[in-house]
């Protein structure tokens, strides 16, 4: 699975954290200001439709509507009375809507103008890592280190930045250095886990996991931790049952979900089976719940696929594809959908396009590079509502 286009976020005034979809609009490039014009503008006088516009774009960023809220936030600047608050969430809403140069302009300037806080560099790390300059990301991550150390936060976000940019490297480096600081927590080794998993360290994988769920027995962490472990080592039964189990318990996100739907489609059971239907409900569900998350559109194409409902499957495994251009499953799938459909041209497109990818894979294994999916891989996210945790 390629990564996904979420990005972490903060909201400056409220210290909320929050989380975007790839669906969101891109907004159009705007001008930044430089710190000496932050400064000049933080001088300037105050006016109620400013603050109105400020808030209005708070309450859009809350929502995840990024775009529509960087005009309120442009035409609040300079007359508000807390210009930090407004340029943090402008900023945040530039890396929302991928604009990370821009936003890197916007959050150095705030630092310069001597707002070097633990939340604009976390921000600025995140802002760096999608526009690919790894070197300044770490070195902004370090600094945020130093000054919150104990924030488990901060290493969680930074590293989800990382794998929806394929920084896995840099990724796992974040996260040790995490485990240097927070030892015992069952959050970060699961992260670590996903990493390891990516990288085919299989066995280093299979030890976070369990000690994941050691460390959280009973919680989200320990269900999902189990259900990772039980898809690395192929053992779909396991997975099913863990993750039904959890699901029973009261843990029902997403990635739960989307472990059992998945498990279940890739086991021995049967369409006309209770318990293919189960997993019809768990993906549809996963997929109302976060349809931008790749996983479970992949699956529940899949799961369309299998029983005949060849327009749906076609539907998922499209937006998995946008999603997740990086995976191979998708186009194998969708090339037999669209002959299904006596659509032979797409079908060729498919294989042409797969085809292409395992010659892009091949060429990583022979250089060494790390990506290739060992296991079942998905990351537990935040909801997009507004949330003062990380983990829901």
């Amino acid at each position: 699975m390629s990564p996904q286009r979420i990005v972490r976020l903060f909201f400056a005034s409220t210290a909320i954290i929050t989380l975007i979809s790839p669906q969101c609009l891109r907004a159009n490039p705007q001008p930044i200001l430089n710190a000496s014009e932050i400064q000049d503008n933080a001088a300037s006088e105050t006016s109620p439709k400013a603050e109105s516009e400020l808030q209005q774009g708070i309450a859009l960023t809350q929502q995840g509507r990024f775009s529509e809220a960087i005009p309120h936030f442009l035409a609040a600047r300079g007359h508000v009375s807390d210009e930090y608050a407004e340029n943090f969430n402008l900023a945040l809403c530039y890396v929302g809507t991928s604009q990370f140069n821009h936003a890197i302009q916007l959050l150095t300037a705030l630092k310069i103008s001597g707002h070097a806080t633990p939340g604009v560099n976390n921000l600025l790390a995140q802002a760096y890592i999608g526009a690919r300059q790894d070197k300044q990301a770490f070195s902004t991550f370090q600094q945020a280190v130093k000054q919150t150390p104990q924030d488990e936060k901060l290493y969680l976000l930074v590293a989800e930045a990382c794998m929806d940019h394929q920084s896995y490297d840099m990724g796992l480096d974040v996260l040790n250095i995490g485990l240097q600081h927070l030892p015992k927590s069952s959050r970060l080794h699961y992260e670590r886990g996903v990493f390891l998993s990516f990288e085919n360290e299989v066995d280093p994988a299979r030890a976070d996991f369990d000690l994941a769920s050691k460390l959280a027995p009973g919680s989200d962490i320990f269900y999902m931790a189990a259900g990772q472990k039980a898809f690395l080592e192929g053992n779909m039964p396991e997975a099913a049952r863990i993750s039904r189990e959890g699901i029973q318990n009261g843990h029902d996100s997403y990635i739960l979900l989307t472990i059992f739907g998945d498990a279940v489609v890739h086991s021995d059971v049967r369409a006309d089976q209770p318990e293919f239907k189960e997993a019809q409900t768990a993906l549809e569900k996963s997929v109302t719940e976060r349809p931008d998350y790749a996983v479970s559109q992949a699956a529940l194409g899949e799961l369309y696929l299998m029983t005949g409902r060849v327009d749906g499957a076609i539907e998922h495994l499209e937006v998995a594809r946008k999603l997740s251009p990086d995976d191979a499953s998708v186009y194998s799938h969708l090339a037999i959908a669209y002959r299904r459909k006596n659509e032979t041209q797409k079908a060729e497109h498919m294989l042409t396009m797969l085809a292409n990818l395992n010659q892009k894979q091949a060429a990583k294994y022979k250089s060494g590079s790390p990506g290739h999916k060992a296991g079942y891989i998905s990351s537990e996210r935040p909801r997009r509502q507004p949330s003062s945790n990380l983990f829901e």
